[in-house]
């Protein structure tokens, strides 16, 4: 846990070789493509027509780490080295918000694009640091590519996610959120609070003393229907 905050054991971007940057571009291309098919397989059930366009997005990756495949067989052979992201100091990281369901279309669409702004950043920094002429182009090219992924959203959310439909993707994800979080919230607060006011009000008649009977049970209840709306939400 310590080495992954401090960073012990991680390799400076600056001290990787030629064929260790290769070896990265080709896991993070892998990854990047597991990812996309991950948030289609997650928007699939209630957004299958933005679906359609990570697994498309998806497709794109798969091209791009062939080709550095293809790169790296020419120039190292066969074996490619295991380096990943979490091996490289100081390089990005992906939250892994693909595995929360129910998953929001609107933050899928900007962790997209927040995934394509730091691909381009790594290939433009990369291409600086190769002396090889054809891996350079080919890092370029993808810098290129990884820039005009923006513009290949636009158009496949065009394609798939006309904007009716983009209109009722969102109604779905409003309708989603009461569901998810709001009802159950209000459920667990009705039956915290009715469940401690129940008791207290026996007391207020048993007692009569009322007022601090109830001062005390508003307390109460208050408090038992935020704990249990919070515990609702989080179930």
């Amino acid at each position: 846990m310590l080495s992954r905050v401090f960073g012990f054991g991680r390799r400076p971007f600056e001290s990787l070789s030629e064929q260790e940057i290769l070896a990265l571009a080709i896991s993070s291309e892998e990854d990047d493509g597991r990812i996309y098919r991950a948030y289609a397989d997650g928007l699939t059930e209630n957004f299958p027509q933005s679906a359609k366009v990570f697994e498309e997005m998806a497709e794109e990756e798969d091209g791009h780490r062939d080709s550095l495949i293809e790169l790296f067989r020419k120039r190292f052979g066969e074996r490619i080295p295991l380096i990943r992201r979490e091996h490289v100091k100081g390089y990005y990281e992906r939250k892994p918000d693909w595995l929360v369901r129910p998953l929001g279309i609107e933050h899928v669409r900007s962790q997209a694009e927040a995934m394509e702004r730091q691909a381009y950043l790594f290939y433009v920094e990369a291409a600086k640091r190769t002396a090889d002429a054809s891996t350079r182009k080919l890092l370029d090219d993808l810098a290129v590519a990884e820039l005009g992924h923006e513009t290949l959203a636009q158009r496949l959310e065009q394609k798939h996610v006309p904007g009716e439909v983009k209109d009722e993707e969102t109604a779905a994800e409003q309708r989603q959120f009461i569901l998810t979080y709001v009802q159950p919230g209000l459920a667990g607060l009705m039956d915290g609070s009715v469940s401690t006011l129940a008791p207290i009000f026996a007391a207020a008649f048993a007692t009569h003393d009322t007022w601090q009977t109830l001062l005390v049970g508003l307390a109460a209840s208050i408090g038992a229907g935020i704990s249990m709306g919070f515990t609702e939400v989080a179930s």
